[in-house]
């Protein structure tokens, strides 16, 4: 965990767990640059709770626009959330919403440095 923590030090349980694992395979420099775009690409879970919360007084799908589902966003939108449940269960399960998206920023952020090596 040190590594993660040293490099990521925002990111929390599974996210952390995850990170770990990524940068423990990396040396100092890779795992510098890696951290560098991955936290200015990756959401905070606390954001995504707020923009959900929001759904139910201004406006819903937000939050799922940014973790880029964009689609479902606009079907939040359309429909009040779905009647507001999808919105009750997405505040429910934030975090599982963003450790989604974070992984995926983070597979982008791999694949993007593997085809442009140092």
């Amino acid at each position: 965990m040190a590594q993660a923590l040293r490099y990521i030090p925002e990111a929390e349980g599974e996210e952390m767990a995850y990170l770990q694992y990524v940068l423990d395979r990396m040396d100092d420099d890779q795992a510098f640059m890696f951290a560098n775009v991955y936290r200015a690409r990756r959401r905070d879970p606390n954001l995504i709770l707020i923009t959900c919360l929001l759904g139910f007084v201004v406006i819903a799908g937000v939050h799922r626009i940014l973790v880029r589902q964009v689609g479902m966003g606009i079907l939040y939108l359309l429909t009040a959330g779905l009647c507001f449940i999808g919105t009750i269960i997405d505040a429910v399960n934030y975090r599982q919403l963003t450790f989604e998206h974070n992984r995926k920023v983070a597979e982008e952020v791999l694949s993007m440095m593997r085809m442009y090596p140092k």
